[in-house]
């Protein structure tokens, strides 16, 4: 990529896609293209088609998904195929309509079989059943990175899947309804620690910043304390324990949004589709128990009491843990540690 060439990233607003806009203002790059979801629909095709017509961009990150946490994606399994596939076809086909020169596509590790082996390799994929909580997503995902493979085939297009482990950071989802487990921990303790100081103006602020979820957001946010003790009470929270989905057992990678954002612009800059083959895994090559995650971040925000796991919850996969050894061989390497990346949100948040 040069200076001048004009980059379209597809989901800026987004936790992945304003890590590469970040990334690519501090390499200097201005002549960027956005547009809120507002302003571009991408799941409309002639929409999608107008856009590529009018501004011809020559670089394409594909951030832009419908995404969320376990339960969400158990809930809106409609919502999750429809979305994420009229996106990911019509931005893919239209780069290509209009002559993009290179498409990043961002994937997910929930494309692999429920009990693939670990840690995953590239060649795993579409060897065993997907696991059913997120295959509506994980389907999608797949069609995506195919897509891709099949128009380089074809055509010789340079769309290139990357593929990371769970992701976080700046810019979180952290509605307990919708988010996914690292920042919905993060809150979960945040909230029991201001609790257990008796501290209700941090919880009626933190409820004003995010979303609480299950039907408990109201417009003036102005919760009495034992409305808050309620509220948090349903969502297994009070001031000496905080009650966990799962056993804790199963075994999650997690990377910072800025370590992909910055595996995402070393694709695009020096990196064909010759040198890795249908996609990328691009993760940290090393995962952590949910449990132990949760002691960590107990630990990190200074919450007292105790944790309870509800073994009946949902759980989902039981390791996800992305081979990224052809990664780390083209120079591709994480440097954001896990406990340090969580630190560094914690003091924003």
């Amino acid at each position: 990529m040069n200076k001048e060439d004009l980059i379209y990233v597809a989901g800026h607003s987004g936790m992945v896609g304003s890590a590469i806009l970040r990334k690519l203002e501090a390499g200097g790059f201005t002549n960027i293209l956005t547009f809120t979801s507002s302003e571009l629909d991408l799941r409309k095709q002639s929409d999608v088609d107008m856009m590529f017509e009018k501004y011809l961009p020559q670089y394409v990150f594909l951030a832009a998904a419908k995404v969320g946490g376990i339960l969400a994606n158990d809930n809106f399994k409609a919502e999750f195929i429809y979305d994420n596939l009229s996106i990911a076809t019509n931005v893919i086909h239209f780069a290509y309509k209009f002559g993009v020169r290179k498409l990043i596509n961002l994937g997910s590790s929930c494309i692999y079989p429920k009990f693939a082996e670990q840690p995953m390799k590239e060649e795993f994929l579409l060897t065993g059943k997907l696991e059913p909580t997120n295959e509506a997503y994980a389907i999608a995902k797949i069609a995506a990175l195919k897509m891709c493979n099949f128009y380089y085939q074809q055509y010789g297009s340079e769309f290139i899947t990357i593929m990371p482990p769970n992701l976080y950071g700046y810019g979180d989802n952290y509605n307990l309804e919708t988010s996914h487990v690292l920042p919905a921990l993060i809150r979960k303790f945040v909230l029991a620690k201001a609790l257990s100081e008796n501290n209700f103006d941090l919880i009626r602020e933190n409820f004003k910043k995010y979303p609480i979820g299950f039907g408990n957001n109201r417009d003036d946010y102005n919760y009495s304390d034992n409305e808050i003790i309620e509220i948090l009470d349903k969502i297994g929270i009070n001031k000496f324990k905080v009650e966990l989905w799962g056993s804790g057992t199963i075994r999650r990678e997690f990377e910072h949004a800025d370590d992909i954002a910055d595996a995402a612009f070393e694709v695009a800059q020096r990196i064909s589709s010759s040198e890795i083959g249908d996609f990328l895994n691009v993760g940290t090559g090393s995962d952590i128990t949910i449990g132990e995650l949760a002691y960590m971040i107990k630990e990190l925000t200074g919450f007292k009491g105790e944790i309870e796991f509800d073994s009946i919850g949902l759980s989902g996969t039981p390791q996800k843990l992305l081979d990224s050894s052809r990664a780390f061989d083209l120079g591709i390497k994480p440097k954001i540690e896990l406990r340090d990346g969580i630190k560094e949100i914690l003091k924003g948040f």
